[in-house]
């Protein structure tokens, strides 16, 4: 039985309405060699740079190389399988992440694939190319709101903004990353979402972050992204820019967000071994030419938002190991100059007993007293300079035995301001803990407290606070500046706490 014309024409319009033209064209290649995680290959001469392909057994790589006869791609993951003349299949898409809010208190790889146990990321998640332009000038706003760290002596030497990049450097074991976590601790009731890229760590002092980190409440607020020792170098490398995706994700809808790279001194080692394995021209310390833009189109990404953007910030800190002291070598000095300040810590005095070991003579914030609390700013304004004064003094005192009263005076002080600022690890202090002792000391009221018994009169100092100085404290906190009247009432704390500890 045959169907009317009507019918026949209906389905007909019906069947082409509904065809897709689907593009069944691929782009093809041919593996020419497999040396450590970095493939050679022909025949992909359209493929974009950062662009993925897909090997067999569903490894992916990306193309980081492109010349006129083959491209050098990077593997991520595991290589061992790639054999010469294995097939390569192009993708029109650039490497990215998806990101999401499901992020936050997860532990994840540089691909974003959860390494804590937990299952899969859940919530929406957007794909975002991990590599992208840093907003332009038009799109920022002056760096100048207070990222507290609750550490005295960098809230009142060196303090950090939001939107700012500060370079954590010093040695290897001298609290580095102790500065960074206890940073994220003392995050846990501002609203700033951390994130924390461990690049070339071994797997067990991941672990030992992350313990820290959740013990502390503060892995709820963070999320850490782990390319250890153990992983291939293509995952190094990859490390900070998935982190600066994630907290660009946050960022654009108006958050705060901190990122620290730990540290970019491994990051710039897993690089130099992928450019040495593509054969490009080496050139200082074996590092390729374009080391130097590595680093900041990475750390150019952060800044905080004009308000027409959304307002979000994202602040860096990127962590360098430095040989020695030695930070005029190359990695240091690149990353010196990209940033907006640093955090030096010195050996001498770590193993001195003065932690953190923070050089006051060669740290420094660019962005300076714009992104302090008025009140820390008040009370520490000349806590630089006395110390500044004091380390020379000292260095001169050791030649002369014969010192005015006036000079003793001032090195005495400087004593006194090198202990208050003492700090144990783990312990962050909030704003109006770290201003009472900070005041005491530079007008001079802990002269007739003996030198070794300063860091227990502090603890006293804060505890009796919070008995007899509530409304102090409660104005302190708000970061506003010192009436008269209040500086007054500080006198008198002091004084009364004074007392009734001497006695």
């Amino acid at each position: 039985m045959t169907k009317p014309s009507s019918e026949l024409t209906r389905e007909i319009i019906t069947r082409i309405s509904d065809f897709k033209l689907q593009n069944e064209h691929t782009v093809e290649g041919r593996v020419i060699s497999n040396t450590d995680g970095i493939v050679k290959a022909s025949g992909l001469s359209q493929v974009a740079y950062m662009a993925t392909v897909q090997f067999p057994g569903q490894r992916l790589g990306v193309a980081i190389n492109l010349e006129e006869r083959e491209v050098g791609i990077l593997v991520l993951g595991d290589h061992l399988g790639i054999k010469t003349g294995d097939t390569v299949i192009a993708t029109d898409s650039l490497l990215s992440l998806p990101v999401g809010p499901g992020y936050l208190g997860r532990v994840v790889n540089p691909l974003g694939e959860p390494l804590d146990g937990k299952g899969k990321i859940t919530g929406p998640t957007h794909p975002q190319p991990l590599e992208k332009i840093a907003p332009s000038v038009t799109k920022r706003q002056p760096v100048d709101t207070s990222l507290a760290t609750g550490i005295k002596a960098i809230d009142a030497l060196v303090p950090i903004g939001r939107g700012q990049r500060e370079l954590i450097i010093g040695d290897r074991g001298i609290g580095k990353t102790t500065l960074a976590l206890d940073t994220i601790v003392n995050q846990k009731d501002q609203g700033v979402i951390c994130i924390y890229v461990a690049i070339g760590q071994k797997t067990a002092r991941v672990a030992q972050i992350i313990d820290r980190l959740d013990h502390s409440g503060s892995l709820a607020h963070t999320i850490v992204v782990a390319a250890n020792a153990s992983d291939p170098a293509s995952l190094q490398y990859l490390a900070p820019y998935t982190g600066v995706t994630l907290g660009e994700f946050f960022m654009a809808q108006g958050k705060d967000v901190l990122v620290i790279y730990d540290d970019l001194s491994k990051h710039a080692w897993s690089y130099r071994q992928i450019s040495l394995l593509l054969k490009r021209p080496s050139g200082r310390e074996a590092y390729p030419g374009d080391i130097f833009y590595l680093h900041s189109r990475l750390l150019e990404r952060a800044c905080r938002l004009s308000d027409d953007q959304g307002g979000g910030s994202l602040t860096a800190l990127p962590i360098i190991e430095t040989q020695s002291g030695d930070i005029s070598a190359y990695i240091p000095t690149n990353v010196i100059s990209i940033t907006d300040g640093q955090i030096f810590l010195e050996p001498d005095l770590f193993y001195s007993g003065i932690r953190p070991a923070i050089s006051v003579g060669l740290s420094v914030s660019r962005v300076g007293g714009n992104a302090q609390q008025p009140v820390t700013k008040q009370v520490a304004g000349r806590l630089r300079l006395d110390l500044a004064q004091y380390r020379e003094l000292a260095a001169f005192a050791q030649f002369s035995s014969d010192l005015d009263a006036a000079t003793k005076s001032q090195i005495e002080q400087g004593k006194r301001a090198t202990e208050i600022l003492k700090q144990p690890q783990g312990e962050p202090l909030p704003l109006a803990d770290q201003i009472i002792p900070l005041w005491a000391v530079v007008h001079n009221h802990l002269a007739d407290i003996p030198l070794e018994k300063i860091s227990e009169f502090e603890i006293y100092l804060r505890s009796f606070a919070r008995r007899q100085g509530k409304k102090l404290l409660t104005h302190i906190s708000t970061g506003h500046k010192l009436t008269a009247e209040l500086e007054q009432s500080l006198l008198t704390l002091v004084t009364d706490c004074k007392k009734e500890w001497l006695k």
